[in-house]
Formats: structure tokens, C-alpha cells, sequence
């Protein structure tokens, strides 16, 4: 008799939104979560969901020790079929604050590398895993409203590229890349009082997630109409591109 072998996920960035209703979709198909986040309230409560099920490590990004608590929570839940990353900040910043732009990078540049290099290395020694990260459609051009976010979106995709060609160079073709690019998603990220278009319930997004993760879809953009968006945005010259006042 064949037994089922059991799913372990990692989730960076599970305390809230499109992070935290992943995480719940993977608890409740059977998965043994590790979850990690700054809010260590949160992950509280949501280990209190399913106490055998879930454990939790406390996690800023930024820190240079975060690879190292990444580490020790894969070593509690017992290994790791699937790294998320969910965690990522973004600001629209049409004055070009400085801080705002630095320290979106920081976040989504140096701790994405920091975490994700982390688990690219434990799949590497392990000789398979999948490694599955939350960017954005925002990648796909400069946005002036907010350039930091855009470029660093953009590094994302680029990073995940690079990375899948290096998995091929060192024979670990049994890692496995999925890059998530949504649109405008109903999170604490966007509850600023700004009117967003085409605006998405974190639920809906997080169900396309699971079902990218399953079919192990290489790039994923959530949803239709972003697809239909993302085209249009192409095939815009750059000598147009910059006339346009894109902004909400």
C-alpha cells in the first residue's frame, strides 16, 4: 500500500492578504505549512488554525539573519517541497522621496535575493523543490507613479529567469520556477483611499495560485483582464509610453 508523501510549503509573508488565503487553500488540501511574517501576533493566530500543522518563525526580510531563520523553520516543519514568497512592499512615490524609493528596494530587491537564494541552495542539495514568488504586472514597464516598485518588479521576473537557466547549467532540472504576476489585488498594500481599477478579492487570486503551484506553470498573470493589459502595455513604443499620465 502506497502512502501519500506529505506537502511541505514554506510562506514568506503569511500574515495578511493574497499570503495569508495561499496558506490557508494549502492547509486545507493537507499541506504542513511553515509560515513567517513580522507580525508575530499574527502568525499566532493563524497557527492556532492547526497547531500539528503549522509552525511559524518571526521573519523581517531585511535582516541579513533572516536566510538563517528560514533555515531553522524548514528544519521544524521537517523539509520543503515548495517555497512562496509572498512578502514585498510598494509605494506610489510621484515626488521621488528618496526613503521610499530605498527602502523598496531594500525589501523587495535585497531581502528577496536574501530569501530566495536561501532556498534556491536547500532545493539545490536536495535535488528538487519548487520555488514560486508573488511579483507583479507592474514589471512589465516603468511606471511613473511609482518607479521603484516597477523596476523592482521587474528585477523579480528577471531574477527567477536567471535562476531557472542556472537551476539547467547545474543539472537541477527537478527545481521547479513559478513567477505570479497579479494586478490589482484588495490587500493591506493598496488600502491607501485610492480608487483602483479592476480591483481583485485576495481569495479569488489566492485560488489561481494554488492552481499555478499544482500544474507548476511557469509565469502566471492573475487575471484575464491583466493578460489583455499586459499585451496592450508591449506593444507600446517607448516614445509613447512616456506621454502617458498613468495613475489612479
Amino acid at each position: 500500500m502506497n502512502r501519500q508523501i506529505p506537502q511541505r510549503a514554506i510562506i514568506i509573508g503569511a500574515t495578511s492578504g493574497i499570503g495569508y488565503e495561499t496558506a490557508r487553500l494549502l492547509l486545507k488540501e493537507g499541506w504542513t505549512l511553515g509560515i513567517a511574517g513580522r507580525r508575530e501576533e499574527k502568525l499566532k493566530a493563524f497557527q492556532a488554525e492547526a497547531p500539528d500543522r503549522i509552525h511559524f518563525r518571526v521573519i523581517d526580510i531585511r535582516e541579513e539573519e533572516a536566510g538563517f531563520h528560514l533555515l531553522n523553520l524548514i528544519e521544524e516543519v521537517g523539509g520543503m517541497e515548495l517555497y512562496l514568497h509572498c512578502s514585498g512592499i510598494g509605494h506610489q512615490n510621484f515626488n521621488l522621496t528618496p526613503y521610499i524609493e530605498t527602502d523598496t528596494a531594500e525589501t523587495n530587491v535585497t531581502g528577496f535575493i536574501r530569501m530566495v537564494n536561501t532556498a534556491f541552495h536547500y532545493f539545490a542539495r536536495q535535488g528538487k523543490g519548487h520555488i514560486a514568488v508573488i511579483s507583479s504586472i507592474a514589471g512589465t514597464k516603468g511606471l511613473g507613479i511609482a518607479p521603484a516598485y516597477s523596476a523592482t518588479k521587474r528585477f523579480q521576473n528577471t531574477y527567477i529567469d536567471a535562476l531557472e537557466q542556472l537551476a539547467y547549467m547545474q543539472k537541477k532540472k527537478a527545481i521547479h520556477f513559478t513567477d505570479i504576476r497579479p494586478g490589482f489585488v484588495k490587500t493591506d498594500l493598496l488600502n491607501d483611499g485610492k480608487n483602483y481599477p479592476m480591483l481583485m478579492k485576495p481569495d479569488k487570486v489566492a485560488r489561481r495560485i494554488v492552481r499555478a503551484i499544482h500544474r507548476k506553470k511557469r509565469v502566471v498573470i492573475i487575471d484575464k483582464r491583466y493578460s489583455l493589459l499586459v499585451w496592450g502595455w508591449r506593444l507600446i513604443p517607448r516614445w509613447l509610453w512616456k506621454r502617458l499620465p498613468i495613475k489612479n
